[in-house]
């Protein structure tokens, strides 16, 4: 992570310049003669967005009290291996909730009415999938 904060100081520095630069040529143009707004804030604000960004993840860095898996040369790609959750490899509900929500879309595109039914259907698919393990040959 200390190798993203000082990539993302480094393109703060780059969009300071850009901007300065970007000032400066419009001043120079012999057709303009003037500062070009729209280009200067958008230069501006990107310089200033990376700042922020890397102020944060410095910060987030120093408060975690040591390195991560990553930033650790000796490290293996196991180290940085969280335990993502559990998921059920069998289970029709995630399907059937993503077809119901496909279908409320399509009802506010084409009728409510439509929505109406696909909301019917996504809480009962949502529940479904909530209660999967509480019955039947899976239930704990």
């Amino acid at each position: 992570m200390r190798a993203n904060v000082n990539l993302l100081w480094i393109l703060t520095g780059f969009f300071v310049v850009i901007t300065v630069a970007y000032v400066i040529w419009g001043l120079v143009d012999p057709l303009q003669n003037k500062v070009e707004w729209a280009g200067t804030f958008a230069l501006g604000l990107s310089a200033i967005l990376f700042s922020f960004i890397a102020f944060y993840l410095g910060r987030v860095h120093s408060a975690q009290g040591g390195e991560l898996p990553e930033d650790r040369l000796d490290a293996n790609i196991d180290d940085g291996d969280p335990e993502v959750g559990f998921y059920s490899p069998w289970s029709w509900w995630p399907i059937l909730l993503a077809a119901s929500a496909a279908l409320l879309f399509l009802g506010l595109a084409v009728g409510v009415w439509i929505s109406i039914i696909a909301l019917g259907i996504g809480v009962i698919c949502l529940v479904g999938w909530v209660y999967e393990y509480y019955r039947g040959n899976f239930a704990r």
